[in-house]
């Protein structure tokens, strides 16, 4: 992934079949099936790969409890089978991860054990374990750290844990894999049209300012939170058909919740889920569900969605966490699909399931939906390119396309299990030097090595894609990050064969971005 090649890539081809904006999970798995059809196939990017919210989920491939509470069946049938094709195409990045709900009151027990049921049951072949009943000391046994008042028993079920942004990287150098071009730093300032119709889009290059004209026979709007900005692009008056809502999580040690297994929270004080999951030797806790009116691509957690994860864990962990225990908090934009009459609506009744609309210029958006759900959003997406565009009718293939650096061999005591086979060059990057594989941090584990990959082979360009993306320091430790910073700033420069200048602006910017991810008391 070497950006000047990519460059040249962009200025020497007359047309593509396929020109997709937007580099989070929804575009790049569109551009992976489209250029896995054959389709000479584009992608561009304002900021970095999953910048937005594509690397600030909740770190979960499920099926979704919750939406089998809200009854839609259909949604849930789709996640599960997706799900299971994630584990079987990306083991490395994939794992089945134990979720405990406990019970306090008598009916909790047989309510959320029959549900579970369905959820295997519509799982089918592609399930990750029978769920079952637990007893109160079984509860305590998996959950050391749970309020134990009141408590009855539990009940446990399988579910899936990934990391997001490894994961949007490993799709982007899939696609490349098959000959896509894709480029970072790329922002898409206008539409281009003949004769009324969407026939490519005019892009500057942030980090160097040349602007391009470029024509493709489809273009795919695949922005997440900023469609509604490309939609009036093609036309001012344009309905918006994104309705943005903000998800918040902590980063908590993991002494709050030893162990292996992850509380779900079925119902907290506003009658939303609430998760505990242990990541990365972290626990992330989370997720708020508010809607706004702005989008941005680094938005804050407010102080009321902080306090409402705070006091909704405090119900549920013996120690209750306060803010000067919390490592790093982060916020994401969820694309919710809009719908008519909905203004009013709660986020936690507005649909995930994704939807595709078809502009009269012929531009095609993609929106709503969720991760475990990208592969089937981007199958769908590229059927209705091919229609639009005439291209050839071909059969998408990415059901079962093993992901780049696929490898079953799983350690989960290695950080660098998530490079898939990749991790084997990771190590050798630096033999007279055994320091390269030694941790920056003695908290969370980032090498030099990994640094010097991610700007060799994983277009790293800033060091927030670094510390942020590459690797996951900032959600993990945000105080840390800022300690290693200047270091991993230097490696990357002497690899970009940039000066101190810029290491000093790097610094300056990551450090004013990281103070968003810290919590004062």
């Amino acid at each position: 992934m070497y950006r000047k090649e990519i460059i040249d890539a962009i200025r020497k081809q007359e047309e593509w079949d396929i020109l997709v904006i937007g580099g989070g999970a929804t575009g790049l798995g569109t551009a992976l099936d489209a250029a896995s059809r054959g389709f000479r196939t584009l992608l561009l990017e304002q900021s970095d790969f999953a910048k937005g919210t594509s690397s600030r989920s909740t770190k979960l491939i499920h099926g979704g409890v919750r939406y089998l509470q809200q009854g839609d069946i259909s949604l849930v049938f789709e996640a599960l089978h997706e799900r299971g094709l994630l584990l079987q195409n990306a083991p490395h990045l994939v794992r089945n991860l134990s979720f405990v709900i406990p019970n306090y009151d008598w009916w909790d027990g047989p309510f959320y054990g029959m549900g579970l049921k369905v959820y295997d049951m519509l799982a089918g072949k592609y399930g990750f374990g029978k769920s079952g009943r637990l007893t109160r000391d079984g509860t305590i046994e998996v959950l050391p750290t749970v309020v134990r008042d009141g408590l009855r028993g539990g009940v446990i079920y399988q579910d899936g844990q990934f990391d997001d942004s490894r994961m949007a990287v490993t799709i982007a150098l899939t696609a490349i894999d098959y000959g896509a071009v894709l480029a970072n730093y790329i922002r898409v300032d206008a539409l281009l049209k003949n004769q009324g119709m969407v026939d490519g889009v005019r892009a500057v290059d942030e980090l160097s300012g040349e602007c391009f004209e470029i024509r493709s026979k489809v273009v795919i709007n695949a922005t997440g939170v900023f469609g509604n900005a490309i939609l009036k692009m093609d036309d001012p008056d344009a309905d918006d058909l994104i309705r943005p809502s903000q998800g918040v999580h902590l980063v908590l040690d993991r002494e709050f919740l030893p162990g292996n297994h992850a509380i779900l929270v079925p119902h907290t004080s506003d009658g939303r889920v609430l998760f505990a999951v242990p990541w990365h030797g972290k626990l992330v806790v989370g997720t708020t569900d508010t809607l706004v009116d702005e989008v941005s691509l680094e938005p804050r957690a407010r102080n009321d969605e902080v306090d409402f994860i705070l006091e909704n864990a405090s119900r549920y962990l013996v120690r209750p966490p306060g803010r000067s225990d919390v490592r790093s908090v982060f916020a994401g934009l969820r694309p919710l699909a809009a719908q008519q009459g909905s203004e009013e609506q709660a986020t936690k009744e507005i649909s995930r399931h994704h939807k595709l609309l078809i502009s009269v210029s012929g531009l095609l958006t993609i929106t709503g939906g969720k991760w475990t759900t990208y592969r089937k959003m981007a199958e769908d997406a590229v059927d209705r390119a091919i229609d639009i565009g005439g291209l050839p009718e071909r059969e998408s293939i990415t059901r079962y396309l093993l992901l780049h650096s696929y490898d079953r061999h799983v350690d989960p005591d290695d950080p660098l299990t998530v490079y898939g086979t990749d991790r084997v060059a990771i190590r050798r990057l630096m033999p007279a030097s055994r320091e390269s594989n030694i941790s920056l941090s003695d908290k969370v584990f980032i090498s030099p090595a990994q640094v010097i990959w991610a700007v060799r082979h994983e277009m790293a360009m800033t060091l927030e894609d670094v510390l942020s993306r590459r690797t996951r320091i900032l959600l993990l430790d945000a105080r840390e990050s800022l300690r290693v910073a200047e270091r991993v700033a230097g490696i990357m420069a002497t690899e970009l064969e940039l000066g101190s200048d810029w290491v000093d602006e790097q610094f300056e910017a990551y450090e004013k971005l990281a103070e968003n991810y810290i919590l004062y008391a």
